[in-house]
């Protein structure tokens, strides 16, 4: 009879362990903190064609340490940006698509030996990328996972995106 007891108590503890709800990804994380400002740089509703590749460009040379105009716009479909740039290890390309959700950049690196990590960089675990519109300037915010923010602003002139 003296197990009893204990035996009721651990059976509780076990109880509220149940199912946990999944961390939100870093997108969901950002997109739930967004604040809400009458700022000039603003991320629209809808980006036209330009607006988008200028974006995915500012974007994906965010991330990758280059310039903007090391990026290549290698043709879009849809909504969806193909990309290229040189690697800067072995000088060969590196290859990756680009879309934009809402406020967000999502990519994905292409002609990676492990197939595993060609997706979409959205879940948790990936940084989340913001970005906003002024003028000629997209302004790129990496928010790490660890909550760690970086933010660059990079020209990306709508007359280079003209050829």
């Amino acid at each position: 009879m003296r197990l009893s007891p204990a035996i009721l108590i651990g059976a509780f503890a076990l109880a509220a362990c149940g199912e946990r709800e999944a961390a939100p990804s870093p997108a969901e994380t950002v997109a739930a903190e967004a604040p809400v400002s009458d700022a000039v740089a603003s991320a629209p509703a809808a980006l036209n064609a330009v607006d988008l590749r200028r974006v995915c460009r500012a974007g994906l040379a965010a991330i990758h340490g280059q310039e903007p105009a090391a990026i290549a716009v290698d043709g879009v479909e849809g909504e969806v940006v193909h990309a290229s740039w040189r690697a800067p290890v072995d000088g060969g390309r590196m290859k990756a698509d680009c879309r934009v959700e809402k406020d967000l950049v999502v990519w994905k690196p292409l002609g990676l030996p492990d197939a595993a990590m060609v997706r979409w960089m959205n879940q948790s675990g990936d940084p989340a990328i913001r970005y906003a519109l002024d003028g000629a300037t997209v302004a790129i915010t990496q928010t790490l996972p660890d909550g760690t923010t970086e933010r660059t602003e990079l020209a990306v002139p709508a007359e280079e995106e003209a050829h």
